[in-house]
């Protein structure tokens, strides 16, 4: 039996830990390996909340700063219990939550202050609990984006934690766009004043563009033993300089990736989608599931900013109770440039697009928060436009309506290393419109399962962005047999966990 342990910032296997992708990879691979007979071990933060109703286990004692520090590791209920899996939180009070999905700050004018200084507690506590056995006799440590790479520096360098090199190291990058670059000094939150200790190999751990920092990102693809990216396409992309906005590739680590790969530990496997055990929706619940969602956020003092918009969009969604749209167009995301940059950038393309809807009695539903930009252009566009319906908050009732009752599924990522969304809208046999890169290009086939644009310049992008909305409604208006063979097709399509994970025991394991 093979011993595993995941290090990362979210697992959705246990309530009020996700906020994106990451976390249902995070649930899901532990369960495909479990069913191998293996062990797997997930440790997440706690973000102060998580261990309330958790299980004690024992006191993890370290240095940092040069002063004691001690933290605690309690192992957590999660959703489904698993009886080869054991899922556990690491709490200390400096370990707090942040205001994105109540785990990521959002430091705008110091990126990753708070978010370095409490993945540097939880890495390091995390080392601690390797180094004295909390999780047994590990084979593989399988860590995920640059949350948790200070674990690898820690192995490296931190002369306390030399006896953690005997196992195999995994890192997956999930969205490289994001690197947790800090100071090496002269900062509260810099490496130098979390390890006063640490003799700092400069070269190894810093950021190319900014040499008095490191870059946690970097450091997780210059030191584990094997790298992965989430899709095999998204591989090939970062391997490439980005050309921002018209390509988003390596973001400054191309020459760090292609290194990785030249010396075979670069591996693109695609993420999966779950087809067993889902969530049950009924059909028909769409509209009842928004207001109920509403009249939930309503009560929220946390909400009460966008109190005036949540009312508007409910009153809205009524008129559509009785007097059901055509065609349904949605979209469910975080609001990031990464997601929905095109429609930002051109809010006349968005336009465009919301009134070839209204040709056909059809509605544009998008659910989401995130970047106050974001989330404030699509709130005066909602005020604009009436079949254009933005509900600002987030739903799991609502979502899995979303993913069941939708006509197209649009996603149109500037970048998407995997994307997980379109497998879903997929699995229920809803084709998807989608921007032609990274993980979309390996999972939507144009004209087959779905819709896909793409274009040399950004200008071209924009335009067959719309050129394509419109074909897939004439489609849908004019041919229902073709209509409905790239629906079948999209729901027979398979993405299997089961697939995947050959490939990671292959080459990412080795085993």
């Amino acid at each position: 039996m093979n011993n595993f342990l995941f290090v990362s910032a979210e697992n959705d296997a246990i309530p009020d830990c996700k906020a994106g992708g990451m976390g249902d990879v995070v649930r899901d691979v532990p369960r495909e390996i479990s069913k191998r007979d293996d062990r797997v071990h997930v440790v997440v933060p706690s973000y102060s909340r998580l261990h309330k109703n958790g299980i004690f286990k024992t006191n993890l004692h370290f240095q940092l700063r040069g002063v004691p520090y001690t933290a605690e590791l309690y192992e957590v209920i999660p959703k489904k219990v698993d009886k080869n899996i054991t899922h556990y939180v690491i709490h200390h009070p400096e370990i707090i939550e942040g205001g994105i999905a109540h785990i990521y700050h959002d430091d705008p004018t110091e990126p990753f202050y708070n978010d370095f200084i409490k993945f540097i507690i939880f890495c390091t506590a995390t080392a601690e609990a390797i180094k004295v056995g909390a999780f047994g006799e590990l084979d593989i440590v399988h860590m995920h984006d640059w949350h948790s790479a200070a674990l690898l520096f820690i192995k490296k360098y931190h002369p306390q934690y030399q006896d953690l090199k005997k196992m195999r190291y995994v890192y997956t990058i999930h969205n490289l766009a994001i690197q947790g670059i800090r100071p090496f000094y002269d900062n509260y939150a810099s490496v130098h004043n979390w390890f006063p200790e640490v003799q700092l190999n400069h070269k190894e751990l810093m950021d190319l563009r900014y040499q008095d920092c490191i870059n946690l990102m970097a450091v997780g693809i210059r030191l584990a033993d094997a790298v992965h990216t989430v899709s095999p396409s998204y591989k090939e992309d970062v391997l490439l300089p980005s050309r921002r906005p018209e390509f988003i590739g390596g973001e400054s680590l191309e020459n760090d990736l292609q290194k990785a790969d030249n010396e075979g530990r670069l591996f693109g496997i695609l993420n999966a989608s779950n087809y067993n055990n889902i969530r049950k929706a009924e059909k028909g619940f769409l509209y009842r599931n928004t207001v109920k969602a509403l009249f939930r956020w309503l009560q929220d003092t946390s909400k009460k900013y966008k109190a005036d918009f949540l009312a508007h969009t409910g009153e809205k969604i009524m008129q559509y109770v009785g007097n059901r749209p055509k065609f349904i167009v949605s979209s469910v995301a975080r609001l990031t440039e990464q997601k929905f940059y095109f429609l930002m950038r051109s809010p006349e393309a968005f336009e465009k697009m919301l009134a070839r809807l209204g040709e056909v009695d059809g509605i544009f539903m998008l659910l989401g928060t995130g970047d106050p930009d974001y989330e404030e252009f699509f709130r005066d566009m909602s005020y604009k436009h009436q079949n254009f319906i933005f509900t600002n908050g987030q739903s799991e009732d609502l979502i899995d309506s979303m993913y069941l009752e939708t006509d197209l599924y649009f996603m149109p990522s500037l970048f998407e290393p995997c994307g997980i969304s379109q497998m879903l809208a997929m699995r229920n046999g809803n084709p998807c419109l989608v921007h032609h890169t990274g993980g979309l290009k390996d999972t939507v086939e144009h004209m087959k399962t779905g819709f896909a644009f793409d274009g040399a310049t950004y200008e071209q992008q924009i335009e067959n962005m719309v050129l394509r909305f419109d074909e897939a409604i004439s489609l849908w208006q004019h041919d229902k047999p073709k209509w409905k063979k790239i629906q079948a097709n999209a729901k027979k399509a398979r993405f299997t966990w089961e697939k995947s994970l050959d490939e990671y025991y292959k080459s990412l394991y080795m085993l």
